[in-house]
């Protein structure tokens, strides 16, 4: 399918920058590169990402995803998700205090179903993804997983931890890693709140954005901002897990969606093609708390912690339960819970 022509980002909007991480410099183990990652992962925790290599795999995913949420509803519905894989509807899930709800539908598909394919590990899917697992699911989720896998080795590194623990704490078992495909709402106002506001609950976040929508809450300011989105360039960001692991040092920061200001300029099919994302997230058993024992730099920042970053930083559940527990509950209690570590 063609790429659809998009009109430019809008000029008189509020937008925030991103330091730009070249891959390519990252994965030949450039300092200079290393230390600008972790600049933007301890500060915003956001960045783009250029040079990735995942580009002709994204492609493939709109294209899947624009025949996938084009499905009748009946068909989607078949495949509404129990825990965290499979469809979601809109209107599922608020967006505020006032119960208003979201506006965003979506297909996750496991990470596990992927590498097992043609096995199912964790559950099934509508024709539509099946068809095109071999062709641009596995080879969309393999490559995101090599590109945070590179991005989780240097993190381990500047924490202090020892060699290859964050790599092993994101594999070898069963996860909530995902490939996700999300349709852009249609027939409402622009500016309107699509999700709401949260950080990511995994570790990384990898996102092909083509009409924008994301906005971030920078730490110090009171409003919300505008990320544009680039061609060719990924938009990266730390979730929880990272953030519980290290202490604190690694920053998963707040973000939401609204409708797309471009969004009644833009055809139909590009619409069904949302936004595309894999979500890497630890094993399943992972007991989130902070790698004090494991690392004296992360130890050092828990000491400087009050008691209720503390606390918000050792939840005391699992990786598991924390997926749970954050699909349960709203986005306000994201948002209070996120107040609580920042």
């Amino acid at each position: 399918m063609p790429v659809p022509a998009f009109p430019e980002f809008p000029t008189n909007v509020p937008t925030h920058p991103l330091l730009v991480i070249d891959y390519e410099l990252l994965k030949n183990g450039d300092k200079k590169e290393m230390d600008k990652l972790w600049d933007a992962a301890t500060v915003l925790g956001f960045w783009y990402l250029k040079n990735h290599g995942a580009d002709e795999d994204v492609e493939k995913m709109f294209d899947m995803g624009a025949e996938t949420m084009d499905l009748p509803m009946e068909e989607k519905m078949k495949y509404e998700r129990g825990n965290s894989f499979g469809y979601k509807f809109a209107g599922s899930a608020t967006v505020d205090a006032s119960g208003e709800p979201d506006r965003v539908e979506f297909f996750t598909i496991a990470k596990d179903d992927a590498l097992a394919w043609p096995k199912q590990a964790r559950r099934s899917y509508p024709s539509t993804i099946n068809s095109h697992m071999d062709s641009t699911i596995v080879p969309f989720v393999k490559k995101s997983i090599e590109i945070n896998s590179v991005i989780l080795d240097i993190f381990n590194d500047k924490l202090g931890l020892p060699d290859g623990m964050l790599l092993k704490f994101h594999s070898g078992e069963y996860s909530a890693c995902e490939a996700r495909t999300i349709k852009a709402p249609k027939n409402l106002p622009v500016g309107k709140m699509a999700l709401g506001a949260h950080t990511d609950f995994g570790s990384l976040s990898f996102l092909h954005n083509r009409l924008g929508g994301l906005q971030v809450l920078p730490p110090g300011v009171e409003e919300w901002l505008y990320v544009k989105p680039i061609p060719g360039q990924a938009i990266c960001n730390v979730g929880d897990a990272l953030t519980f692991l290290s202490g604190g040092i690694l920053r998963s920061n707040m973000h939401r969606v609204v409708i797309p200001t471009v969004r009644l300029l833009v055809p139909k099919p590009a619409l069904n093609a949302g936004p595309k994302f894999f979500f890497t997230r630890p094993v399943n058993s992972l007991m989130l708390r902070p790698l004090s024992d494991e690392s004296p730099l992360i130890a050092e920042a828990v000491r400087k912690l009050s008691n209720e970053q503390k606390e918000a930083f050792a939840p005391g559940m699992t990786a598991y339960d924390w997926v749970g527990k954050r699909l349960r509950y709203p986005a306000t209690t994201n948002v209070k819970q996120a107040d609580a570590r920042n």
